[in-house]
């Protein structure tokens, strides 16, 4: 095995040569990399830390974890001029040190879902990737019920470590295994738990991370503020968060999986209305969503009908199940032939549409598609008539060749009993559910991703009488750049009052707006002058100190 310091040289000469491809002042770029080594030289690791676009291996990496295509080939968008994969913690540290040293900006990637590629892409910043995919390691105290959970990790190895620990624990947080830890907690993190337990942020207790200055934090040292931010408000505008200390979840050794389709000619807009009415007021131990999409009618050529799956998970047994959908939603005809019991971790597989396969299959971080697609969020609070759904289901059956997926998540449980302002993550009572809107497409020239985009915008034009108003609200990890570039506008959709607290504290921990993409939070290093921004704040939070710790 190569000696560090040998390691080190030679990473050196071969980056050093990368000039032209780079396309960036040449002592800028040799002064960061000799800075990023000498500050990892004394560093065990034989692993190759740096990439450059003249390496072989850059390209690969740089596709290692991208979920969606759409940004690789646009004119519009810039690469990085290095990938930096860490393997400790001190790597990431020389990253952000060496960055603001050499005038280049971080972007950071854990899962590589971010929707709009703002952790691999930037629009015009020269930048450097900080790849956490090494930083994975996931420790299970199970006699105390918490888990420290690297960055770097996925849902799906989350999952599958918790459950090698103690079968009758689990996580509240999303459902796709390969979403990335870092950039999902750090911005909710809802799924089939959170009306039992709340978001994936409503369970951090600790974290660590990386600030503007280099320096290593945990909660204790970083101040409840900071904190408050990571936990919602998305951490890649506050630093680098290395690890999250979570508590976990219990769940009952039989747990109840059941997907229920009706067609149009099955009354599956009386049963989505009747749905909505109850689906968030249901049996916290009782999950419900609806899927919805557009398919071609067998019984009649040449014409579509809608599918909706109504796609369940029950915290106990089929015999409780039938009980509870007997008497609160017997519209549905759920039956004993519907039941699917298995452990919690198998209810993982079922919903990530790996049922059959082995749990092992939760470690697999290999992308399964190469496709582009853009997806949106709205938050509905009044129930939908019947009359509506049909609409929309009309409009979504009339553009054939736009193949699209509405996700209806119920809330209620207990999101309806955390405060607004209890992290930045503000959609709580009220709220009946979230839906998400999403669109993929296989083709990569700009005409068929222009026609897809117009199509998704057009959809969410049609839905803006029946949502959220005042502001129109979005979910943080369903990023969508059409919310604008502007933080007062986009802003108050993500996080509602609490923006101007993320704004504030932003102010103090990165003044000078070190962590940015095109929608961080910005400081607002003035708010203490503007009275009204302030009175708002104090009102909103009046929890909030004034005194972060430096």
């Amino acid at each position: 095995m190569a000696s560090p310091t040998s390691l080190s040289l030679a990473i050196l000469s071969i980056l050093l040569t990368a000039n032209s491809t780079i396309g960036s002042p040449n002592a800028t770029h040799e002064s960061f990399i000799r800075c990023f080594l000498d500050h990892t030289r004394p560093s065990n690791s034989s692993a190759q830390l740096l990439y450059s676009p003249n390496t072989t291996a850059y390209d690969a990496v740089f596709r290692s974890s991208i979920r969606n295509i759409r940004f690789l080939n646009s004119s519009s968008t810039t690469k990085p001029v290095l990938i930096v994969s860490p393997t400790n913690e001190s790597h990431v540290q020389a990253a952000v040190v060496c960055s603001r040293k050499h005038g280049l900006r971080v972007r950071v990637r854990s899962g590589g879902h971010d929707y709009e590629g703002m952790s691999y892409v930037s629009e015009g910043d020269r930048f450097i990737i900080v790849d956490l995919a090494a930083l994975r390691s996931i420790t299970v105290d199970a006699e105390h019920g918490t888990a420290w959970v690297q960055a770097g990790a996925t849902l799906g190895e989350v999952y599958y470590t918790i459950a090698e620990k103690n079968r009758t624990v689990g996580f509240s947080a999303g459902a796709c295994p390969t979403v990335g830890v870092g950039g999902h907690f750090s911005g909710g993190g809802i799924g089939t738990l959170s009306r039992k337990y709340g978001t994936a942020a409503d369970n951090i207790v600790d974290a660590r991370l990386v600030d503007v200055n280099g320096r290593i934090l945990d909660r204790e040292s970083m101040g409840e503020d900071y904190f408050w931010v990571i936990r919602g408000g998305g951490a890649a505008s506050f630093g680098i968060v290395l690890s999250y200390k979570i508590e976990l979840n219990y769940v009952p050794p039989i747990v109840t999986a059941f997907n229920v389709i009706k067609t149009l000619k099955q009354d599956a807009a009386k049963l989505v209305t009747k749905w909505q009415q109850i689906g968030p007021n249901l049996d916290e131990n009782l999950y419900i969503r609806v899927i919805s999409l557009a398919i071609d009618d067998d019984e009649a050529e040449g014409n579509r009908t809608i599918q909706a799956m109504f796609n369940s998970l029950y915290l106990g047994t089929c015999k409780e199940l039938l009980t509870v959908m007997g008497s609160s939603f017997p519209e549905l005809g759920f039956e004993a032939a519907d039941c699917n019991e298995m452990s919690w971790l198998e209810s993982v597989l079922f919903f990530a549409n790996y049922s059959g396969r082995p749990t092992e299959v939760l470690l697999d971080r290999k992308l399964e598609f190469d496709f582009s697609f853009k997806a949106k969020s709205d938050f509905v609070r009044e129930p939908v008539t019947e009359t509506t759904l049909e609409e929309i289901w009309r409009f979504l059956m009339e553009a054939k060749d736009e193949p699209l997926l509405l996700f209806m998540e119920p809330f209620g449980g207990v999101l309806n009993e955390i405060a607004e302002s209890a992290t930045p993550f503000p959609y709580r009572k009220g709220n009946l559910y979230i839906i998400q809107y999403y669109m993929w497409w296989l083709e990569t020239d700009m005409e068929t991703t222009e026609r897809h985009l117009s199509w998704m915008r057009k959809l969410y034009a049609l839905m803006t009488p029946y949502v959220s108003k005042n502001p129109r609200a979005a979910y943080l990890n369903y990023k969508d750049i059409d919310l604008g570039r502007t933080a007062n506008v986009w802003g108050p959709k993500y996080f509602k009052n609490n923006f101007n607290r993320l704004a504030y504290v932003k102010s103090k921990v990165d003044p000078h707006n070190f962590f940015r993409n095109e929608q961080s939070i910005p400081p607002i290093k003035s708010l203490d002058k503007d009275t009204s921004l302030t009175r708002d704040r104090e009102r909103e939070n009046p929890e909030v100190s004034h005194d972060l710790k430096s």
